[in-house]
């Protein structure tokens, strides 16, 4: 049996590895356009950063080492340019000699991944203006800044890489500035989360440019021009493409196989593209949202390796395991925060017309009294009849990563809101609470399922008129610092004592800092025949965050 594999970095190399595992007797050859195999794409941001100071690091296998470990013909820089399924038969180009040859095979796996989106703009050809996919991008990058002893940086697109490359290119001592398109960045996260996000952005001195579109590059007398649709102009010495990449089809379009409606290689459950000896793994393809059920797209290095390893059980046992889509769990490190997704946001629930509600809490990372506790705000969007998680989003500074592995889970195993509340965690002062802030989200949830809790949202202050009262209940010192406007005060701890000051018959919207005192008036005045009562989710923190981002 031979197998050839298309394109060596995540899918394809695991693929090659676990084919390997399961067939000894077996040939296989991989073809690698580039230079490199198997290297750590998700890592070159923080070489060019000086983050990681050696660039061996970077790669998980050479080519020599694979081949002496697995027995497997690895092709570098060698670029497989056409397919002919029906003879099944593949036409190579060695880069380095020049010459062109043909390979037959049994089974072939297309892990061709994703390029770059580069588009079309006057003088985007000049010299300083980069986009970041491979080693050889990386080395062009780390090799013009230093040498050009760069000032100035314009990151365009304000997705994962992006804010990687602003962080590290900031930390390089560079003064940074990031243009995104959209009114947010990090687009697989809903508003309110990217808000906090681009507050800590800003607080470190790098300037956001949201709802901005580039036109031009011009070259200056000392260096370039970002030329903005607005007529605005940004001067900058090296740039940086990151607006997103587009599925790498070329190749399967030429071998004749079907495509999805993302526009990537059409795979089924077993990860077989409409030719039947003919697989496909990694950025390229597409599959079904396992919540919308919609076609989607993954850039991901964790479903590419899962694929791979999935993919190579079904060439070789015969179709025996099933690929059951991704949920884009991703997470980034943004400067001091952390930021984390996992399911569909929102706005992609409404989209897909998925009914779902919306909750956001603010917890501390660890026990508050134990040193370094900080913020952690949590969303999470369920279905409001059985509470089935859909979506979670993190925005925080210690402990994301563990909280967002947990809601992944969740999600993935379709389990519900009732599943957090009741999460067992290993507790310790210094890693988290007797409450965990999952157990926080959830105990929010179950209320709001249960009706013991009524939320309204930062966005949702339209709806309140003159005769209805706004409600802070926060102490006068906070009041005094900032509240938002047309609001009274009469903190949490007074309320009972109060209440008579308010009119049972009129819509009455409370707010607090984060939402725990608001839950905490609410169910006193219910309870006391207040029945119009509901409290703003996040809180007035919250609320702050977005306004100020609100473009």
């Amino acid at each position: 049996m031979k197998y050839i594999i298309i394109g060596a970095v995540a899918g394809g190399a695991s693929t090659a590895a676990r084919l390997r595992r399961l067939d000894e007797k077996a040939e296989i050859v991989i073809f690698e356009k580039g230079e490199y195999i198997s290297y750590a794409n998700c890592g070159l941001p923080y070489y060019i950063g000086d983050v990681i100071k050696d660039r061996n690091a970077l790669f998980v296998q050479t080519a020599a080492a694979f081949n002496r470990r697995f027995n497997i013909d690895v092709r570098t820089m060698t670029e497989v340019t056409a397919i002919d399924a029906e003879a099944k038969t593949i036409t190579a180009f060695n880069h380095q000699t020049g010459k062109e040859y043909s390979e037959n095979y049994d089974k072939l796996v297309l892990s061709p991944g994703a390029e770059p989106i580069r588009p079309p703009l006057p003088g985007i050809t000049h010299e300083g203006i980069f986009t970041l996919r491979n080693v050889n991008d990386t080395d062009y990058i780390k090799s013009f800044v230093t040498q050009k002893k760069v000032k100035k940086a314009v990151i365009i697109g304000g997705g994962f890489i992006g804010l990687e490359m602003a962080e590290n290119l900031h930390e390089l001592g560079l003064d940074v500035s990031i243009i995104e398109m959209g009114n947010q960045i990090l687009a697989p996260v809903d508003f309110p989360i990217a808000a906090i996000v681009q507050q800590h952005i800003r607080s470190k001195g790098v300037k956001l440019y949201l709802e901005s579109a580039v036109t031009a590059f011009e070259k200056g007398d000392e260096g370039l021009k970002v030329i903005m649709k607005s007529g605005e102009h940004l001067d900058a010495d090296v740039v940086i493409m990151s607006i997103g990449v587009r599925p790498d089809t070329r190749l399967a379009i030429s071998a004749g196989l079907k495509l999805g409606d993302a526009k990537g290689i059409w795979v089924n459950e077993y990860l077989q593209t409409s030719n039947p000896d003919i697989y496909a793994v990694g950025d390229a393809i597409e599959f079904t949202n396992p919540i919308t059920k919609q076609s989607m797209n993954t850039y991901l290095a964790g479903p590419a390796n899962k694929q791979g390893r999935i993919c190579a059980n079904n060439v070789v046992l015969g179709n025996i395991q099933q690929y059951k889509g991704s949920i884009n769990t991703a997470i980034v490190k943004v400067f001091d925060m952390t930021v984390a997704t996992t399911g569909t946001a929102s706005k992609h629930l409404e989209k897909a017309g998925i009914k779902h509600v919306v909750s956001t809490t603010t917890n501390g990372s660890h026990a508050g009294y134990y040193p370094g506790s900080k913020s952690m705000t949590i969303q999470i969007a369920f279905v409001p009849e059985d509470g089935r998680l859909l979506s979670a989003q993190i925005a925080g500074f210690d402990g994301v990563d563990k909280r967002i592995d947990i809601l992944s889970s969740v999600i993935r195993n379709k389990s519900d809101i009732y599943e957090l509340a009741e999460f067992e965690h290993a507790y310790a002062p210094p890693y988290s609470s007797a409450k965990d802030p999952i157990n926080m989200a959830g105990f929010v949830a179950e209320n709001i399922i249960q009706g013991r809790l009524s939320i309204f949202y930062w966005n949702e202050l339209n709806k309140i008129t003159s005769s209805d009262v706004l409600l802070d209940v926060r102490s006068k010192a906070e009041f005094d610092a900032g509240h938002i406007e047309n609001a009274i005060n009469i903190p949490v701890d007074d309320i009972r004592e109060r209440m008579n000051e308010l009119d049972k018959n009129k819509n009455i919207y409370i707010y607090c800092q984060a939402g725990l005192r608001g839950y905490l008036v609410q169910r006193i005045l219910k309870q006391n025949d207040y029945q119009k009562v509901l409290n703003m989710s996040g809180g007035y923190q919250l609320w702050k965050a977005c306004t100020n981002e609100a473009v």
